[in-house]
């Protein structure tokens, strides 16, 4: 994998919705690998806000991290089968977030990664929706050489 990645994460939540709300970004990021740890950092724009937040995804195996700062604060855990607990610190308060991991999957090419996770979230205890997450982070030079 190149330094100079494109991050595409899409967020699915079935609440009440049957067909779910969907969530989409496709941004330039940046990626390296220290001790067995990929990293991939990218910013992303509030919807609505000129409010940036910085990204820090952290994965090896079958644990991933997303820790989130700027306008909205929280470092998210995803472990197959492991519940985690944070504080989603926004503007308009805290939240307690708990995140049940049921799936993670991981999948490492020459020059992408893509990344499947489905979950349980809560919001103080209080369960919110069923969630999946789509990750995916290609080499910069191969999305230039496919437009």
């Amino acid at each position: 994998m190149d330094k100079d990645v494109w991050v595409s994460v899409a967020g699915l939540q079935f609440g009440d919705n049957p067909d779910g709300e969907k969530i989409e970004i496709f941004t330039p990021g940046s990626y390296y690998k220290k001790n067995n740890h990929h990293y991939v950092l990218y910013d992303e724009i509030g919807e609505g806000a000129d409010e940036v937040t910085k990204n820090v995804v952290r994965f090896d195996g079958d644990m991933l991290s997303i820790s989130k700062s700027g306008f909205t604060n929280v470092e998210m855990v995803f472990e197959k089968n492991k519940r985690s607990m944070t504080n989603y610190v926004t503007p308009y308060g805290t939240l307690l977030v708990g995140i049940d991991t049921d799936n993670i999957d991981i999948r490492e090419n020459d020059d992408s990664i893509d990344i499947d996770i489905d979950y349980a979230l809560d919001i103080n205890y209080e369960h919110l929706a069923n969630c999946r997450i789509k990750m995916e982070i290609k080499n910069s030079v191969s999305i230039d050489d496919g437009m």
